[in-house]
């Protein structure tokens, strides 16, 4: 749930293979459990509802508003899905700060800065961020997750099914879901600290589901890019090892699901020197991400050690030899430190 850049995988292909059995209806015996009160839900319901989240954000069309509040920072931007058989398109645009658009044509993404004339275009896996819910390796979540739920609710206008996940340990957060009853679209979401305090949410404003807005208007940021600088970062496949890495002991839950080499420098910052790309190595537990970056160490860059945190998202940066390493995600300081603690350099 992180804005970091995200794996190139195909979560969509994975569910389909993996759940497509459970898919049918809701769960029966979840929507008892539900029925009857505050009950936890045992690991086959869980993997249904979670999925049926997953899917309804993948496979049905919709278009809302959506705010998110992190720390002190709150931003909003419009969100347009749109479904056509096995394809996929999303337009989000950005409501707060420079104007920004992101349009996705199913694993194609680009993204356009209007004011400074750029646009990125890349390759990402199909739903990472709200209103998607499972993230790469979601196959393992209740392994580390126990799901109640807690009631009903109203969210934009629309009835909700309120879930409550419990991390079994302390390397993650827990989260509150609000699930539509009638699609399972994820109609809002909180990360929650261990005291119930709540760091991160996600929220829609207003939503319609269902609609089916022009498929033009959803591609036009994209239509006339003459005159952009269009940047086509080149995104490497590689293996931690192979570049002389590796974590002598890691976190329990976290899987390593990509390792890439990427341009050390952003399309609207480019550099003018030819700079060493970075190594970033991505980990999930299937609900969260922690990204490792990995790049040469600059005594004019890399002024000192930092570890801050901006609602549910910490980032640790500090040197570790002739390298500087930056750990980041959606998990609680001591994690990023034991994934910073354990990764060592074998040349």
């Amino acid at each position: 749930m992180h804005p970091v850049a995200t794996p190139v995988l195909s979560r969509a292909s994975w569910v389909a293979c993996l759940w497509v059995a459970l898919l049918a209806a809701p769960p029966v015996q979840a929507q008892s459990a539900l029925n009857s009160g505050d009950a936890l839900v045992e690991k086959r319901e869980m993997k249904a509802w979670l999925v049926r989240i997953q899917e309804a954000a993948n496979k049905r069309s919709y278009q809302g508003t959506v705010i998110v509040s992190s720390g002190a920072t709150v931003a909003s931007s419009r969100i347009s899905h749109y479904c056509e058989g096995r394809n996929q398109f999303e337009r989000i645009d950005a409501l707060d700060g420079q104007p920004r658009h992101v349009v996705r044509q199913n694993e194609q993404v680009h993204t356009v800065w209007p004011e400074h004339r750029v646009a990125m275009v890349e390759q990402r896996d199909q739903m990472s961020s709200f209103p998607g819910l499972l993230q790469a390796g979601g196959e393992h979540v209740t392994d580390f997750y126990d799901l109640k739920f807690t009631g009903q609710e109203r969210v934009a206008g629309r009835e909700a099914n309120v879930l409550m996940l419990r991390a079994k340990d302390g390397h993650r957060y827990g989260y509150r879901l609000w699930a539509d009853k009638s699609t399972g679209l994820l109609l809002r979401t909180e990360v929650l600290a261990d005291s119930g305090t709540v760091l991160e949410s996600s929220a829609f404003s207003e939503v319609a589901v269902g609609t089916h807005p022009p498929l033009e208007s959803l591609l036009q940021p994209i239509r006339r890019l003459e005159g952009y600088r269009i940047s086509h970062p080149a995104l490497v496949p590689v293996r931690l090892e192979d570049e002389g890495w590796r974590l002598t002991s890691g976190v329990p839950g976290f899987r390593q699901v990509s390792c890439i080499k990427r341009p050390a420098d952003s399309p609207l910052r480019p550099s003018r020197s030819a700079e060493q790309p970075r190594l970033q190595a991505v980990y999930s537990d299937g609900l969260t991400y922690v990204s490792v970056f990995i790049e040469p160490f600059r005594a004019e860059r890399h002024t000192r050690p930092m570890q801050a945190a901006i609602g549910a998202t910490q980032t640790l940066m500090r040197r570790k030899g002739e390298w500087w390493i930056t750990v980041m995600g959606d998990v609680p300081a001591p994690t990023l430190r034991r994934f910073a603690a354990s990764l060592e350099h074998t040349p």
